[in-house]
C-alpha cells in the first residue's frame, strides 16, 4: 500500500472566502503514483470547512448569502441581543465554528485509474470563515 500525506497551508487576507484546492489535490494524486485508492482532504481548523461542488460563483455567492441568512456574523456577547455565548471567549468567531459546521470537516474522495474519480462538475473547495491567519488542510492518500 502507497500513502502520501501533505499539507496545504494557507492565509486568506479577509474574514471569509472559497478558494479551489482541487488543482493542488490533483497534483497529489499524481505525486502519490497511487492507482486505485482514496483521497481524505480535511480542513484542520474548526472555523473553516473542505466540501465538494460545482465551480460556478453564483453558487458560492449563493452559500454565502444563505450562510449569512442561517448564522449571522455577530461580534457581540449577548445572546439577548443577537450574540453568542461562545464570544465571551474574548473571540469574535462563533457564527463561524457554526457555518463549518454546516458546511462540514472534510471530503473522501475515490482515486480510480490514478485520477480523482468524481462527477463532471465537482470540484473541491477550502472554505474559510475567520481568516486572517495561516490554516492548513491535511491530505491523506492512500491506496495501491
Amino acid at each position: 500500500m502507497k500513502c502520501l500525506t501533505e499539507e496545504l497551508w494557507m492565509e486568506i487576507p479577509s474574514r471569509r472566502a472559497i478558494v479551489s484546492l482541487h488543482k493542488e489535490v490533483e497534483g497529489l494524486v499524481k505525486k502519490s503514483g497511487v492507482q486505485e485508492g482514496l483521497v481524505l482532504v480535511n480542513a484542520m481548523h474548526i472555523t473553516a470547512s473542505v466540501f465538494i461542488n460545482d465551480n460556478e460563483p453564483g453558487l458560492h455567492a449563493d452559500y454565502e448569502r444563505w450562510l449569512e441568512e442561517l448564522v449571522p456574523f455577530d461580534p457581540g456577547t449577548d445572546p439577548d441581543r443577537g450574540g453568542y455565548l461562545h464570544n465571551r471567549t474574548g473571540e469574535d468567531n462563533a457564527d463561524a465554528h457554526h457555518k463549518r459546521q454546516i458546511m462540514g470537516r472534510e471530503v473522501v474522495v475515490a482515486i480510480t485509474e490514478g485520477k480523482l474519480h468524481l462527477g463532471p462538475w465537482e470540484h473541491i473547495f477550502y472554505y474559510e470563515f475567520d481568516g486572517g491567519r495561516q490554516k492548513r488542510v491535511l491530505v491523506k492518500i492512500l491506496g495501491e
